[in-house]
């Protein structure tokens, strides 16, 4: 309470202790009484009211017409109860008449109208005052209007439950209503009901490149498709003998992930049926920022048929069926059965793994030489990832860059192999000081090409080994360059300005365009592999390759032709005119020290060579 309110009631308290408070009574301490109780009242902050045991208004301090709209002339009018909510009536008139009855008020909420028609809250306190015969007859109020505060605590307990974006109930209210419904089901196993995960497809990778404004954007978009996909009027085909309600709700996990539990179903195709509808409602065409985008979506199914001891297990389920609905492709719909708890389990255990090889430092870098195709020197190597496994052995990026990425380790994991790559080039610098052109290229990840801090995390690498920006490259999947152009040109004028040359890996498998590609500050490009494999056997990628070679050329880049397996390939490559080659025809990826064992034998080789023409 403020200052003036305070005193308020401690006035009124006084008074009525001693039963010497009268408004109309003629006198002179009374007289000095109303004065000190007007001055007070006409400079509180709080309302300040007197009513009879009739409910009529004797008296109404200033602040009404402050915090009310109401003149004393319009509260004159009406008694005490005609602006009160109907629904709080009852309310008051009962606090009131405990007041009379026991002589002590106690603290109440209501809703009372203001002049212009909206409702506000108070928060009310009672004082009675006795008569000389020592029945009450009048009550003294103060009002507080609590309604900034009730709507900020209404507002807070709402954000605790609802997700900040869309509105949606999230992960909190999703669980706590999963429970009940778990719970519910275990007293009437006949009440069966469905829970459903939806992920988008490759939106990691999209809001990296893209921005996270704009997938800001595309989640507000699908999570309003969904709701509007979701009608429970028609939301599944019920049965004729089935006059139940069904009701779907709706949450946002985080992220790019949401929950549909339904509610009553008869079939687990009822389901898939909702399934399918998620799936179509997601895929049609979205505009944002005047560009057309289709998105995907990966949908897991689990059903309460199954026997569950904990709520949680029935999400867990849902979410291994739509990891199997991704790796199956995406834009599909799975429902969890047997065989794939088998695969969950074996992928808790992956994450597990992961997780202690980071802790561990189990990764461990491998080196596959790039090879001037004219000369048969090497040129740089690329740095490969591996995955010391201690039980399974060495295990490939492809089986555990997912989880890594589902983890948020992948750009740790990145950062850690530039630095050692750096290092590692330094070492062999030292060694042969006379390979001046001697390079190593490291591939970087969707995220570490989005990240803010790419160009600081290479600065870092080159200033902790002292090597020359030159003399490291940077391997960038076409894909991804493409996903978002106007993000690849920032960030290849940055490493440019640093001396750090760029290479567009795999290149020939996506949509870049050859204005955008004009445009890019490249250093080379590398040939997909799968073209250079069928290029020997089919016309038709013969000549895209030709085409690639021909482009290159034009815009005076340096070609990698990647996955060379015979010498067959190498000759047509050299041919027409590839200047690099990478593949098994030269060296399978090795560890440092074989890799400087085969730098030792091009030395031996070229100095041996040396001296026979001598």
């Amino acid at each position: 309470m403020s200052l003036y309110s305070w005193i308020a009631v401690i006035v009124l308290v006084v008074c009525v202790a001693g039963q010497q408070f009268y408004l109309y009574r003629v006198g002179a301490e009374t007289k000095k009484r109303e004065e000190l109780f007007k001055i007070v009242t006409e400079n509180a902050a709080d309302m300040i009211a007197v009513v009879d045991v009739k409910g009529n208004r004797l008296y109404n301090s200033p602040a009404y017409k402050r915090i009310l709209g109401y003149s004393p002339a319009e509260l004159g009018e009406t008694s005490a109860f005609e602006q009160i909510h109907p629904d709080d009536r009852l309310k008051v008139l009962e606090a009131a008449q405990q007041a009379r009855a026991t002589g002590v008020g106690r603290k109440l909420e209501y809703r009372i109208r203001h002049k212009n028609g909206t409702w506000r809250i108070l928060e009310s306190l009672a004082g009675t005052i006795r008569g000389d015969n020592g029945e009450v007859t009048k009550l003294v109020i103060v009002n507080r209007d609590v309604t900034d505060r009730k709507q900020a605590e209404e507002q807070a307990a709402h954000n605790s439950l609802h997700d900040g974006m869309t509105g949606l109930p999230n992960r909190r209210l999703f669980l706590e209503r999963l429970q009940n419904l778990f719970a519910r089901t275990q007293r009437n196993p006949d009440h069966q009901y469905a829970l459903l995960v939806a992920d988008l497809d490759g939106f990691k990778v999209f809001n990296d490149t893209m921005g996270s404004a704009v997938g800001d954007r595309v989640i507000l978009e699908i999570g309003r498709r969904l709701g509007a996909c979701l009608r429970d009027e028609d939301l599944l085909c019920r049965p004729q003998n089935d006059t139940g309600i069904r009701h779907s709700v709706l949450s946002r996990l985080g992220g790019d992930e949401f929950t549909i539990l339904l509610e009553r179903i008869s079939d687990p195709s009822d389901a898939m049926r909702v399934g399918q509808r998620i799936l179509g409602a997601v895929s049609a065409l979205l505009m944002v920022e005047g560009r057309e985008l289709r998105t995907s979506a990966s949908v897991g199914i689990a059903l309460s048929t199954s026997a569950h001891s904990r709520a949680e297990e029935l999400l867990h389920e849902a979410d291994v069926a739509m990891r199997r609905a991704k790796a199956l492709g995406g834009g599909r719909c799975e429902v969890f059965d047997e065989a794939m708890h088998a695969r969950a389990v074996s992928r808790l255990k992956l994450e597990a793994d992961l997780r202690e090889a980071m802790e561990k430092r189990q990764f461990r870098l491998y080196y596959q030489p790039i090879v001037n195709l004219k000369s048969g020197q090497i040129q740089a190597f690329e740095t490969l990832l591996r995955w010391q496994h201690p039980q399974q052995g060495l295990i490939s990026p492809q089986k555990f860059m997912s989880v890594a990425e589902d983890r948020g380790l992948l750009v740790s994991i990145g950062q850690w192999v530039l630095v050692q790559a750096c290092r590692q080039l330094q070492a062999w610098r030292t060694e042969f000081p006379e390979l001046e052109h001697l390079g190593i290229s490291v591939n970087l990840s969707a995220g570490q090409w989005a990240d803010p801090d790419l160009l600081h995390s290479v600065t870092t690498a080159l200033g902790k080994t002292e090597i020359e920006p030159r003399m490291l490259h940077l391997e960038i999947a076409e894909k991804i360059a493409a996903s978002n152009p106007k993000l690849s040109l920032n960030a290849l004028a940055n490493l440019k300005r640093l001396g750090v040359g760029v290479i567009l890996d795999n290149f020939g498998t996506a949509n870049l365009s050859l204005v955008e590609l004009n445009q890019f500050s490249l250093a080379a490009l590398k040939i997909a592999r799968f073209l250079i494999h069928e290029m020997m056997t089919d016309r038709k990628t013969s000549d895209a390759v030709d085409l690639i070679l021909l482009l290159a050329e034009k815009l005076r880049l340096n070609v990698i032709a990647e996955g060379l397996e015979n010498s067959r390939q190498r000759d047509r490559l050299r041919q027409v005119g590839c200047n690099f080659g990478q593949g098994y025809l030269f060296a399978h990826p090795l560890e440092a020290n074989a890799a400087a064992e085969l730098l030792r034998q091009q030395k031996s080789a070229s100095q041996a060579k040396a001296a026979g023409q001598s």
